[in-house]
């Protein structure tokens, strides 16, 4: 007897092979078969015929293990479910919650600040106590950790804009090994952020040492996507290549309208590492713009020593001129972590123009969210640097912004498409979501965006091949056992679509808006989506631990 069969469906198994029309019976939280199954031996059977049933959609980055320890964490995260969505890798971009250490704790709180929706307790120290924190509480998707270096780096160093010494770079292995060891499937790094972008290459090929044991993935948000977005591409590449490990090239990009030549190149450093036998791959945002914290428009001296520091010095009239300066005309050199060097200059890659704010923690500066920083300095009657550091000092440094210029514009996205077309490319959200202010769209519609508007409206890609790139290409990228194909004996991580009305809804301007056409989401065997309706209550997810 099974629990649930799904009658009739037209099968994308999530290998890149052409659909098929079979039934598939669950049980427990496993497809048991896949064939003709008499309804009979269902308890519950839901007719698919004309829906095409998927592998649940695995986002290769989010940034939501900052929500996830919120007991009402669905009210923030039900967008990433709504558009069929089932697991999370959590952990990029150099963020997150664990390891800790005590004395530097307040360093890492206001460091991820931009990205929590409240207080997540910060009740544990190690990996393996966030995952059971989270773990006992319950939680809504399948969870996929990784450690970060900006949070290993805070725990040994702070803010320290040094090379570490031999003792630090053994402590910061400690805190990897062991957070694999809790497990961890990986370690991201995040190089345009401080302390990310203090490291030299040779203390992220140190630090990433201990994944060798696990072939655990090394992800990286890499120094830079404009002048120095060649060199930051062959970087990761040879990490990969001394370490003997996976690479994952986070949200790929070339940043700023003059940068969008260096996309075929990206490319082909990426071809010719994997034919000199380089395991390196790579992610995309399905979408002209990302979004990060709007301490990213600041040069890294402005970090040095954390971010009590950083604001002493926005409030210095001379740091401040400084500052200006350097924002306004300091072009990224390689090596960038040289002192004196900005590893991507965002501001300068894009202009003021191109640069929203999307989210603050308060009610002063609520009436500019969704407004460039273009727009908001005319308005405050001043220009758009003064407008940013006002927000920032105002809001304690926690603002957070679009950034247009994402290998196209919204003129132009023939850049965006080549990465999202090519066979070794994921698709992934990278959004931040917090409960208030003008999200990315992405939170709401990046799957949907991919399925509705490059496969059936454009035909870029065949619905198998983006189903492919969403589902099993991400799970075996991550080792993740048991999930991104629809086969027997894997878990029963189920989305259901129509093909013919899957679309992304969501604006860069009206983002809140859930897409059309996601019609069930099987979550471990549960019903999470039924019709359209999420179960918000639901907790059917699990957090996975590398084996």
């Amino acid at each position: 007897m099974f629990e649930t069969v799904l009658k009739n469906g037209k099968i994308v198994d999530g290998t890149g092979n052409p659909w098929y029309i079979a039934d598939v019976g669950i049980k427990d939280d496993k497809i048991i078969k896949i064939g003709n199954i008499p309804v009979e031996q269902a308890a519950t059977v839901i007719e698919t015929q004309d829906l095409i049933v998927s592998p649940g959609f695995i986002d290769s980055h989010s940034h939501a293990d900052f929500i996830l320890p919120l007991k009402n964490h669905m009210e923030i995260l039900g967008s990433y479910m709504a558009q069929g969505i089932t697991t999370l890798v959590v952990g990029n971009c150099g963020l997150s919650p664990a390891p800790i250490n005590p004395e530097n704790l307040e360093l890492l709180k206001n460091y991820t600040g931009f990205l929590l929706a409240g207080d997540i307790g910060w009740n544990w120290t190690s990996m393996k106590g966030y995952l059971e924190n989270i773990e006992s509480s319950g939680v809504a998707y399948n969870v996929v950790p990784l450690v970060s270096h900006g949070a290993v780096r805070i725990a040994v160093m702070g803010f320290d804009a040094v090379p570490p010494n031999d003792h630090q770079i053994r402590e910061m292995q400690d805190l990897v090994a062991q957070s694999m060891q809790d497990g961890a499937f990986g370690l991201s790094a995040g190089l345009i952020y401080a302390p990310g972008m203090f490291a030299s290459t040779s203390e992220l090929v140190q630090v990433c040492e201990p994944l060798i044991p696990y072939r655990g993935l090394f992800t990286c948000h890499v120094r830079g996507s404009s002048e120095t977005g060649i060199e930051a591409t062959r970087e990761i590449i040879e990490i990969g290549r001394i370490n003997g490990i996976p690479v994952e090239h986070s949200h790929i990009e070339a940043f700023g309208h003059k940068h969008w030549n260096h996309i075929e190149e990206q490319i082909a450093l990426h071809e010719s590492a994997r034919r000199e036998g380089v395991d390196v791959l790579f992610d995309v945002i399905p979408y002209v713009a990302a979004n990060t914290t709007l301490l990213a428009c600041f040069p890294p001296y402005a970090f040095e020593g954390g971010m009590t520091q950083f604001m002493n010095r926005l409030k210095d009239p001379k740091e401040k001129k400084r500052i200006r300066h350097d924002v306004e005309n300091m072009a990224s050199q390689w090596p960038t972590w040289l002192p004196g060097r900005w590893p991507h200059n965002l501001v300068r890659a894009t202009g003021w123009k191109n640069i929203w704010l999307i989210w603050v923690p308060g009610n002063k500066n609520a009436r500019y969210v969704g407004k460039s920083m273009e727009e908001i300095g005319r308005l405050k009657q001043m220009e758009p640097f003064d407008a940013a550091v006002d927000i920032l000092l105002e809001e304690n440094g926690n603002a957070m912004a679009l950034y247009f210029g994402v290998s196209g514009d919204l003129e132009n996205e023939d850049g965006l498409k080549k990465f999202l077309a090519h066979p070794n490319g994921a698709i992934n959200t990278d959004a931040i979501l917090t409960g208030s202010g003008v999200p990315h769209p992405a939170a709401f519609g990046a799957f949907p965006r991919v399925l509705g508007q490059y496969v059936r409206e454009q035909k870029l890609l065949p619905l198998e091949e983006a189903v492919r790139k969403m589902t099993s290409l991400t799970a075996q990228r991550f080792g993740i056992q048991n999930r991104g194909l629809i086969k027997e004996g894997m878990q029963a991580d189920v989305t259901i679509f129509n093909e013919k009305e899957i679309r992304d809804n969501a604006t860069y301007t009206d983002s809140d808006k859930a897409p059309s056409g996601i019609e069930y989401v099987i979550i471990n065997g549960q019903l999470a989506i039924e019709k359209g309706i999420i179960n918000k209550a639901l907790r059917a997810g699990k957090v996975l631990r590398r084996e």
